[in-house]
């Protein structure tokens, strides 16, 4: 693929209008043209296009040159297009799209981190079975939205099987205080990114029985073991486990209040039930969803996940979070290594 077919000032189509959307948009605004969010929500779309989005960015001022629409059509004009919708969404979206008549190398970016119930699938291998065609890469890392649209220093990871198509979106995606690295590792970086949502949850629940440091650190450390174990045997590397996308993003999202998945945690730790920090929240929580997904996929993989398994009977069977710690804590002694 020759780099010169790419344009040096991109149009952007972001379809998602939400928090990560529309930090997305605020980093790609000073290399691209126009950048369009593309939204269903009216006072959304009408709120982006006043330079703010309040509902999800409260305080944020968008660049005059990020629009919003609910017009799909609007992609055929693209360069660049980010998928910023929820991962239950993406396939749908995918489809939509697929009926479009794109420009021959628009990229397509899989910017959600999740895992296709059922299908086991991550979100750039559903879009590349609906669009086969188009140049595809991943973005993923310890990004909370909030930071990025404040001009905070933030590092993320590109992924691309296509070192052309890599390259180029590092320098879209650079600015002084956003750093992006490259790697051809997607399932890693994939699989990464959306096994730690679980164990965000995880970290929330001991912060919400008030189980206090030494416990946190305890559950993430594991966390990591279990993240790697089960993503290697799924077909990530190992190195790529411990880059952005899985260390980098485990850090970020079991100590932090941005972290939807770390909220509902201390929530569901507080005694709540999942649908009463659903209607809280308000937004997607992506690692409830996916807790099923991943704890299905390790299944079929025969891969040992306690943390995991443990986080799934709290969601899923209702056993009071208290019970599943304590079951985890004297389950029969093991090395480090196992």
């Amino acid at each position: 693929m020759n780099p010169d077919s790419f344009p040096r000032i991109p149009k952007v189509v972001v379809l998602g209008s939400g928090s990560w959307g529309s930090a997305l948009a605020t980093v790609l605004a000073h290399a691209a043209s126009t950048v369009t969010l593309i939204g269903r929500d009216p006072k959304v779309i009408e709120n982006i296009n006043n330079h703010g989005n309040e509902r999800f960015l409260p305080g944020i001022t968008l660049a005059d040159n990020i629009f919003a629409s609910d017009d799909f059509s609007l992609a055929e004009n693209a360069d660049l297009i980010l998928f910023v919708v929820p991962s239950s969404a993406t396939r749908s979206v995918a489809e939509k799209v697929a009926k479009l008549e794109l420009r021959p190398n628009a990229v397509l970016i899989a910017c959600s981190k999740g895992i296709e119930r059922g299908s086991g699938k991550r979100m750039s291998e559903i879009i590349s079975e609906v669009l086969p065609a188009q140049p595809l890469a991943v973005l993923s890392g310890p990004n909370h939205a909030e930071e990025v649209c404040k001009g905070l220093a933030t590092a993320t990871v590109i992924g691309s099987p296509t070192e052309e198509v890599a390259n180029y979106l590092q320098v879209l995606f650079s600015s002084p205080t956003f750093r992006s690295y490259t790697c051809d590792d997607l399932t890693g970086i994939e699989w990464g990114g959306a096994i730690k949502n679980v164990f965000a949850i995880a970290s929330g629940i001991a912060k919400g029985l008030g189980l206090g440091d030494n416990a946190t650190a305890g559950l993430v450390t594991r966390g990591l073991a279990e993240m790697i174990r089960l993503g290697t045997a799924l077909g990530g590397r190992p190195g790529t486990f411990v880059g952005l996308s899985g260390v980098g993003d485990l850090i970020a999202t079991c100590y932090s209040h941005h972290s939807r998945n770390y909220r509902a945690g201390i929530s569901l730790g507080k005694g709540n039930t999942v649908q009463e920090i659903l209607n809280t929240e308000g937004m997607v929580v992506e690692g409830i969803p996916n807790c099923q997904s991943i704890y299905e996929a390790a299944q079929r993989a025969g891969v040992r996940t306690p943390l995991i398994d443990a986080l799934y009977a709290v969601l899923y069977q209702e056993k009071p979070a208290a019970a599943a710690l304590q079951e985890l804590l004297t389950r029969a002694p093991r090395s480090e290594k196992d």
